[in-house]
């Protein structure tokens, strides 16, 4: 199939127009009719109504363009891969992520990213509960887990690993505790819907979990950097991921807790899209930026 007059149709079919479609890609009238023409003998469907007036897409038309811009897509991204192509990176790339690491690590990058890619725009979603990519439409995602959605592929950014922690006030009026079961006399902050995490010890057998069964947390959450706020002020006990504690930790107005107990999850931070997208260049370099920013090895394991 002929590639540029896949392009001649996607581009004719957003305009409505095409004369000013083959205009763009340099193109007599005579010659954009009779490509795309061709294409419909290929294809055994006219793509378009056409009158003197006007032009609008066909049944057939609509039905082909989502494989048609998916072919183009593919084109594309097959070119890039092999440094060929368009040398300009355009679109908007829509992208979710945790709004507590967005804040922290991703929004103080972007206007690197932005002058390096002057023609790719970036909608961000930011918020703690997770959404759905494909019924949300979003290219690309950031989630603090191992991606478990068989629709969805995914890069490895970093580890993410997490702590038990509090602040010095807090344990100076509460105590420390020294084993997990010491838990249950503690005020717990506790995400919103979070499952209970093992805690593994080389010296202890015995399983333990956070939150401890049972137990009532004190304090409830769904914003990460909420958290992160109220067990800085004294409000009690939380688990949170090194990256979201690790400045406070330095400068020790939180303090790691049961240093001796892992939390047994293998967490890690993964940038996820649909298996049914292609790759395309502006996901491509945006993966390839944060990569380059955050990962290998990311700034809070230096």
């Amino acid at each position: 199939m002929d590639t540029n007059a896949v392009r001649l149709f996607v581009l004719a079919a957003e305009m409505l127009n095409i004369t000013a479609a083959g205009k763009r890609l340099g193109l007599a009238p005579s010659v954009a009719s009779a490509r795309l023409a061709k294409l419909e003998i290929k294809l055994g469907a006219d793509l378009f109504h056409r009158s003197t007036r006007k032009v609008t897409l066909s049944i057939e038309g609509m039905e082909f363009l989502p494989f048609a811009k998916e072919i183009i897509a593919q084109e594309d991204a097959a070119l890039a891969a092999l440094g060929r192509g368009k040398a300009n990176v355009s679109g908007t790339l829509r992208f979710a992520a945790s709004s507590t690491f967005a804040q922290l690590f991703v929004a103080p990058i972007l206007p690197e990213f932005l002058e390096r890619y002057p023609d790719v725009n970036v909608e961000l979603k930011l918020t703690d509960t997770q959404v759905n990519l494909i019924d949300g439409g979003f290219d690309l995602a950031l989630r603090n887990y191992t991606a478990e959605d068989s629709s969805l592929i995914g890069r490895k950014l970093a580890k993410d690993r997490r702590i038990l922690c509090a602040s010095p006030d807090y344990l100076k009026n509460y105590g420390v505790p020294n084993r997990p079961d010491d838990l249950k006399n503690h005020q717990l902050l506790v995400f919103i819907n979070s499952k209970a995490r093992k805690l593994t010890s080389k010296t202890d057998s015995t399983p333990h979990a956070f939150p401890p069964t049972n137990s009532k947390p004190r304090v409830i959450c769904d914003d990460g950097s909420s958290m992160r706020i109220a067990a800085k002020a004294g409000v009690g006990i939380c688990m949170s991921s090194i990256w979201n504690v690790y400045t406070e930790l330095k400068e020790g107005s939180l303090v790691q807790i049961l240093p001796d107990y892992q939390i047994d999850d293998q967490a890690a931070i993964w940038l996820v899209y649909p298996k049914s997208n292609v790759l395309t260049a502006k996901v491509r370099v945006f993966i390839d930026y944060l990569v380059e920013k955050i990962g290998s090895p990311p700034i809070w394991e230096l």
